[in-house]
């Protein structure tokens, strides 16, 4: 079962007013990048730019974060059930 839910923004950066913020769905699918190696993954990331679901850097292949070096999209959630956090990786912290 999905449910989307909106992510915490209580303690926005000024990131949040540039990136397009999209709902999120948990639980996600699975890593896109995992899921096409058959790779392992620990936790899952959404960019809520566009949506990509990545790895967290406690998997082995960090997909979240390669998606964040090769776009510059600045903000992903937990995608995560009963998570609903964002990281700033500009600014390196924790919006809610």
């Amino acid at each position: 079962m999905s449910a989307t839910t909106n992510v915490d923004l209580s303690a926005p950066c000024e990131h949040v007013a540039t990136a397009p913020i999209r709902h999120v769905d948990r639980p996600a699918r699975g890593c896109d990048e995992c899921l096409k190696t058959g790779s392992r993954w620990v936790h899952l990331r959404e960019c809520l730019t566009c949506g990509h679901v990545g790895c967290c850097d406690n998997s082995p292949n960090k997909h979240a974060t390669a998606h964040y070096h090769a776009t510059r999209h600045p903000i992903i959630s937990s995608a995560e059930v009963g998570e609903d956090w964002c990281w700033c990786y500009v600014d390196d912290r924790m919006l809610g």
